[in-house]
């Protein structure tokens, strides 16, 4: 089946959760590089996601893209790393689900702020986005961006090298002033330039906000854009305990505030940092009331 196909079908269409957070909590390192030394952790979690009730799951290649991988000094093939990744998410989601590249920020900042060029942005995107496409991607999620003008460079690289659906979605840190991410790029400009960049849904994940300022944001999109919205919340704010960051939101009450998105227009949920399989679960449980 694909994307489209799936949107048309289903009223909502559910991704996974939190794969760092979940890595994380067992003891594994958090990035990609998981798909290489602990490939076994990474398969039990997508296979459990999937049996939580998520329609599409997101490959484990956040941030696995050169000019993060080499700016950290990690010493990880990024051909290796993003194929892994695609494989292991295509076992688990079998013949049931779909499987979306994930693709996020370098954690570098562009010219004059930083040292590199928007070439070079484009560069480096363009590789892991022909990567994962060749691997057998169903789609690629540009997620997690705090400055547009990065996010339209992976944005146009996907477009240009690519012939799958992209879904653009940013980190917003306020629902004040149109809704803005730390670098101040607002929700009308990112929905502008999903549209412009040819998208096939836009929005939010992570940030600053729990599912009700995320349910607000939506409803920000909703005015600005036609297509597709796609949000992704934390498990509520975080919260420094020791030198720890958690997320203590509990499933139901993140169920509800994904709820709420829904009513404020959103058409494909899931979860970001802190959730896990039991919260993408209680959202599948919800929407099965609702049908």
């Amino acid at each position: 089946m694909k994307f489209n196909e799936l949107l048309q079908k289903k009223r909502v269409v559910i991704f996974d959760g939190g794969m760092g957070s979940s890595l994380a909590g067992r003891g594994c390192d958090s990035s990609g590089k998981s798909n290489l030394t602990s490939s076994d952790a990474v398969s039990e979690i997508h296979r459990e996601y999937g049996e939580a009730g998520a329609d599409v799951l997101i490959t484990n290649t956040f941030t696995m893209n050169r000019i993060n991988i080499e700016s950290h000094s990690l010493d990880i093939d990024v051909r290796e790393v993003n194929a892994a990744g695609v494989s292991l998410a295509r076992q688990a989601a079998g013949q049931k689900r779909l499987v979306f590249g994930d693709i996020g920020p370098t954690g570098q900042l562009l010219e004059p702020y930083g040292s590199y060029t928007e070439d070079q942005f484009y560069q480096n995107y363009a590789e892991q986005a022909e990567i994962l496409d060749k691997e057998g991607v169903d789609g690629l999620i540009i997620e997690t961006f705090t400055d547009l003008r990065e996010a339209v460079c992976a944005l146009n690289a996907c477009k240009d090298r690519t012939n799958i659906p992209l879904i653009l979605s940013l980190a917003f840190t306020t629902t004040q002033k149109g809704g803005r991410t730390i670098m101040g790029s607002t929700v009308e400009e990112a929905a502008k330039a999903a549209e412009e960049y040819g998208a096939v849904a836009v929005g939010a994940n992570c940030g600053d906000l729990d599912p009700l300022g995320m349910a607000a944001i939506t409803n920000i999109f909703r005015d600005a854009v036609k297509l597709p919205l796609i949000v992704q919340p934390n498990a509520g704010k975080p919260k420094l305990v020791g030198s720890e960051t958690k997320y203590e939101m509990q499933p139901a009450e993140y169920a509800d505030g994904v709820m709420k998105c829904i009513e404020k227009g959103a058409s494909i949920v899931g979860g970001c940092c802190g959730t896990t399989p039991a919260h993408i679960k209680a959202v599948a449980d919800r929407l099965k009331e609702l049908t």
